[in-house]
């Protein structure tokens, strides 16, 4: 049988036919034709830092999405060096439009844009009705048709990625199934979180599944509230634990390094990172992106716990 050839006679690669059955790979996915941009909301005082994190993160999603149009609003932005969530906002939507009336111009049979501009998601890993209400604010004051997300977690990924940031502080091990130990493991932590009450209990819920994956107690406790931290760390102690951590459940932005040095302090523990530009971060962000356009039905799967 002749193979198909190509000029020069050279042989033509052809397509592989998909592997049937249910263990076929599944088609990568790629951003549809014209979808909203990915709007990331950070929280806090612009800084190099925070738009370095921001950007890992936005990165992150898009090497997961190709095609996906990914942009950064910073709630307290100056529209110059660190534009704010408004004038994004506006900006995206000015360019869908030029983008349209371009190809309309050139003749192309273009279809007029249509639903909302944007998908906006809060930097947040829990509820922060203050900051969510400035998110809100600058959504509506821009005036664009734009989708609110809510914030990233609760999530097994945040637990994973508080497992990984206390065990590179030597607070935990990081694998229970390897047979070593760590002489400052923390035999109790104290997950801090800033949002009031509401926080706190979503908090608690990303905090049952980091005890599982470490095997001591883990509670949590409002940074923004005077005395919860040192309240925990009593309670933590009464029950048992002398060796205690501080686990940020914040991505970073949000809280000034400073409180939680001092949160530390009043604890009379070492603490871990926040979460930072964790790899997960990103994964979630473009999994609120995704189901707020019903284009991805499944959310990231967190890592097994050992």
């Amino acid at each position: 049988m002749s193979s198909p050839t190509g000029p020069a006679g050279l042989p033509v690669r052809m397509p592989r036919p998909r592997q049937p059955g249910r263990h076929r790979r599944p088609e990568p996915l790629a951003a549809p034709e014209g979808a909203p941009a990915l709007v990331l909301a950070v929280p806090g005082t612009p800084s190099g830092a925070t738009r370095s994190l921001a950007e890992e993160v936005v990165s992150i999603a898009r090497s997961e999405l190709p095609g996906l149009d990914a942009r950064i609003g910073y709630l307290d932005g100056d529209d110059a060096e660190f534009p704010t969530l408004q004038v994004v906002l506006t900006h995206t939507a000015q360019e869908r439009t030029a983008r349209y009336e371009q190809a309309i111009a050139a003749g192309v049979d273009a279809k007029q844009p249509e639903g909302p501009v944007a998908v906006v998601v809060p930097l947040l890993a829990g509820p922060d009705n203050a900051l969510l209400r400035q998110v809100r604010q600058a959504v509506m004051e821009s005036r664009i048709a734009a989708d609110l997300t809510d914030v990233l977690g609760p999530h097994p990924l945040l637990a994973e990625g508080l497992h990984v940031r206390l065990s590179e502080a030597g607070l935990a091990r990081a694998d229970r199934a390897r047979l070593f130990t760590v002489a400052t493991a923390a035999d109790g932590i104290i997950l801090a979180s800033v949002g009031g009450e509401e926080a706190v209990q979503a908090a608690g819920i990303t905090g049952m599944l980091l005890a599982a994956r470490l095997a001591v107690p883990v509670m949590a406790a409002a940074l923004d509230q005077e005395g919860s931290i040192a309240a925990i760390a009593e309670q933590l102690r009464a029950s048992g634990s002398q060796n205690l951590a501080l686990a940020p459940y914040l991505i970073g932005p949000e809280i000034d390094a400073g409180l939680l040095e001092a949160a530390a302090n009043e604890a009379g523990c070492a603490s871990s990172d926040a979460l930072g530009p964790y790899p997960a971060i990103g994964k979630l962000a473009l999994a609120k992106y995704t189901t707020a356009l019903g284009i991805a039905p499944q959310q990231p799967q967190g890592a097994p716990v050992r």
